[in-house]
């Protein structure tokens, strides 16, 4: 499956090894994430070398092509806010999933669109098993 992977690049990157966790695990369950590398420690310097026009043209066509649309939001951002309301607008199943006791933006859990599917977890391990159900809900 094709899954968009969003997180907090610019907001904030102190959960970047919960990101790659994320990844590498739906890469080992052999899936495609275009996003793969803004799970990495070092995408804030791969990125400066992309101009801002080009990171929209490529993120924007990487959501209209995708099956679906994982975001964590447990840091706050307007790009992983901006590319979840892009995924609902286009019909994509959305899973926001973030750290249990965190907060988070009312417009995310207050939003009641049928593709959107919201999970607190308390550890990695009870994540994975979250991610794992919405996944297979798709098929």
């Amino acid at each position: 499956m094709n899954i968009y992977f969003s997180c907090s690049i610019t907001g904030g990157r102190e959960d970047q090894h919960i990101y790659q966790a994320i990844v590498d695990t739906l890469l080992r369950d052999g899936h495609t994430i275009p996003t793969a590398h803004l799970s990495f420690a070092n995408v804030m310097e791969k990125e400066t070398v992309v101009h801002s026009d080009e990171v929209y043209t490529r993120d924007v066509l990487w959501v209209k092509e995708c099956d679906a649309l994982i975001a964590e939001v447990s840091t706050p951002s307007h790009g992983v806010g901006y590319e979840i309301a892009l995924g609902l607008f286009l019909h994509k199943p959305v899973l926001c999933v973030f750290q249990y006791g965190r907060r988070v933006s009312k417009m995310i859990t207050g939003n009641d669109s049928p593709t959107l599917h919201i999970y607190a977890y308390r550890s990695f391990e009870d994540l994975m098993p979250a991610m794992n159900n919405f996944l297979s809900s798709i098929n």
